[in-house]
């Protein structure tokens, strides 16, 4: 059986970083449905994560998006965050929302287009040092959409040129995580399109470069728990994108569409030892049709299901069984962890840490969500496009 205390312990020291973008207005390339009490600043952001915070204990940090989160004074923000019990996390770079990048960004045909989105980049370096931030988080949505259109082993040595420059621009504490996507908008060649493209260029770069696994950047079936184990044991897991997928990149809830997928994942994540915050757990989700807030609370809940389930795995009688060759009670070690409900066990931790056992209940009675609709009247709220 699991040592109960040292789940519980690994439990309360998890940190989940919630992503700015999610207390926005998103949507579909159809529709995005505004809601009332949505922030309209990143500050206003920062007051929502820290109430995400504030009901789940485990959720201290929120990754910026600039330019969506672009202020005069970072280490003001960052003080602000701070009085508010949060700090700032990763900082994304975007190079995808310009008409200068129809074409690429770092992997341009010119290199006038190359070098501005070099300079975001290095903008970003910039704005960690303010932050105090550690991780770069790089996703490009460079490709092409057409055979012929551009020199294909060009774009990999423009893409490997850029990340060298931002690379050595890195502080001691610094890293960047490179992301990647294997379709969309590139339709025909995407220029970082899975795993084994970003392993390659992170490998060459150095330790300072990590894979960011996004969950939803998957051809169906793709098994994502072969890869995690695959780099860890390699030690270039570098961060999470948590969200889930029913079709393609849909930027759903994690957990959502797949918890034993969820599951699996963590379970591959303790047994490489990658429970620490060497490996950065971030959401990375879009919330269309539910209020922000309880969406981030409820996806917290979830990873934390999935980690509480793994940590039960009764990895003795697993390996047992493993090593004897039995199949099905090896999987059946799994099955079980997996079917224990883990509520009860949640809501002590919660107890423990000195917040409510339900974090959804204790949300909704807070009247945070009536306060931001009263008090949010005028401005612009944020979006994908501020």
């Amino acid at each position: 059986m699991s040592d109960v205390p040292a789940v519980k312990a690994a439990l309360k020291s998890q940190a989940i970083e919630t992503p700015s973008w999610a207390y926005g207005n998103s949507g579909t390339r159809f529709k995005v449905f505004a809601q009332p009490g949505v922030p309209r600043t990143p500050q206003e952001k920062l007051d929502d994560a820290a109430q995400v915070h504030a009901f789940t204990g485990v959720a201290p940090t929120v990754a910026l998006h600039i330019p969506w989160d672009r202020v005069d004074d970072y280490a003001a923000l960052a003080k602000h965050a701070e009085e508010r019990g949060i700090g700032l996390g990763a900082i994304n770079s975007n190079v995808f929302q310009d008409d200068d990048y129809k074409l690429g960004s770092v992997t341009h045909p010119d290199p006038a287009v190359r070098r501005k989105a070099v300079d975001h980049l290095l903008e970003c370096v910039d704005i960690m040092d303010a932050t105090g931030s550690r991780d770069l988080k790089l996703w490009f949505s460079d490709g092409t959409n057409y055979p012929g259109q551009d020199d294909i082993a060009a774009r990999q040595d423009r893409l490997a040129e850029a990340l060298s420059t931002v690379y050595d621009r890195l502080g001691d504490d610094q890293r960047m995580l490179l992301e990647y996507k294997f379709f969309e908008p590139a339709f025909y060649t995407t220029d970082v399109p899975d795993w084994g493209t970003a392993y390659a260029h992170c490998l060459k770069l150095g330790d300072k470069a990590q894979v960011c696994v996004d969950t939803g950047h998957h051809a169906p079936g793709t098994n994502i728990e072969f890869i995690v184990a695959l780099l860890l044991r390699e030690k270039k897991l570098g961060a999470f994108d948590f969200n889930s997928r029913f079709y393609a990149d849909d930027d759903l809830m994690v957990g959502a569409a797949d918890p034993f997928q969820l599951f699996r994942i963590m379970y591959e994540v303790i047994r490489g030892g990658g429970l620490t915050p060497d490996i950065a757990f971030m959401l990375d989700q879009c919330h269309n049709i539910e209020p922000k807030i309880p969406a981030i609370i409820r996806s917290v809940m979830n990873v934390q299901e999935a980690t509480a389930k793994a940590l039960l795995v009764d990895r003795d009688s697993l390996a047992t069984a493993q090593q004897s060759g039995d199949v099905l009670g090896a999987n059946a070690v799994l099955m079980d962890a997996y079917n224990t409900d883990v509520r009860p066990l949640l809501a002590e931790v919660r107890e423990e840490l000195g917040i409510d056992p339900d974090p959804m209940a204790a949300y909704r009675a807070s009247g945070w969500a009536d306060r931001i609709v009263a008090e949010r009247v005028g401005g612009e709220q944020a979006g994908w496009g501020a």
